[in-house]
């Protein structure tokens, strides 16, 4: 479809999204974990469309579904769907430590829905999604199993840490209440797809540790010396390794053939 035509249907999509909640349907329901549920599926099902082939409305699963919310009937991805108030934040609550973990090294693992609401209008505050290919089992923290006076005695949470996914990570369909474009949506969600192609976990680990200090760097020319620096902290994240330096040329050079970074001369670089 011509370029032209993607940026006319992305302003309309822009126009029409509607970040309020549809009220009526939690009625009759007395809890407010299931009003919330409630709202927010029914939001994404009508408002969101899917960020890796761009279809407009994504599916519902049935209640009996384990592992995901929605899916794209087009491409066949799937999504799983958290929903957080007031704000992003550090870390998402999620479920069994063990069952998470047994997920990030399953084929099924879904991709992630944040949305975040104003639990006092009931509307749309932020929603972003995390590609499954971001998550390894670095960015999953355990909680502290429950204790003997528990229902569940002796059962083990996890956390999903949100500042351990690099910023191009967090795709934003809606960013401090601004719709985001249609097109920029797809072409950062295109940017990463190369990670799905590292199937072993730390090599993977390597390449999100590079992304996320090339993150804090803060901009987008930078220098093979300023990722140098961040060498004691990697030194300390993978203490086996004695070659930290040769790593650090090795990921940038991964990225670079990625298209993820460009190379503008020696030993200086830039985010595409």
């Amino acid at each position: 479809m011509p370029t032209k035509e993607l940026a006319l249907i992305s302003k309309i999509i822009t126009f029409i999204m509607n970040l309020s909640f549809d009220t009526s349907l939690s009625n009759e329901y007395t809890s407010s974990s299931q009003k919330i549920r409630v709202l927010t599926e029914d939001w994404v099902d009508r408002q969101i469309y899917c960020p890796n082939c761009g279809r407009l409305g994504i599916d519902k699963y049935g209640n009996n579904k384990p592992v995901a919310d929605f899916f794209c009937s087009n491409c066949h991805e799937d999504y799983e769907l958290k929903s957080k108030r007031d704000s992003v934040g550090l870390k998402i609550v999620d479920g069994a430590y063990r069952t998470m973990i047994e997920r990030l090294h399953s084929s099924n693992n879904p991709n992630l829905f944040l949305l975040n609401y104003d639990p006092y209008n009931f509307s749309v505050l932020n929603f972003l999604v995390i590609p499954k290919h971001f998550f390894i089992p670095d960015i999953i923290e355990r909680r502290k199993a429950l204790s003997q006076t528990a229902r569940r005695t002796g059962w083990v949470g996890c956390n999903i840490l949100l500042q351990c996914v690099p910023r191009t990570g967090k795709i934003f369909f809606v960013k401090d209440k601004q719709v985001e474009p249609k097109e920029k949506i797809l072409a950062e969600w295109k940017k990463t797809l190369f990670l799905r192609e590292e199937k072993e976990a730390e090599a993977k680990g390597w390449l999100l540790e590079t992304m996320i200090c090339i993150d804090k760097l803060g901009k987008k020319d930078f220098s093979l010396d300023e990722v140098y620096a961040f060498e004691s902290e990697l030194r300390i994240k993978y203490p086996n390794n004695r070659h930290i330096r040769d790593k650090i040329r090795q990921q940038l050079q991964v990225l670079r053939d990625k298209g993820y970074v460009g190379f503008i001369s020696k030993g200086k670089y830039k985010l595409s």
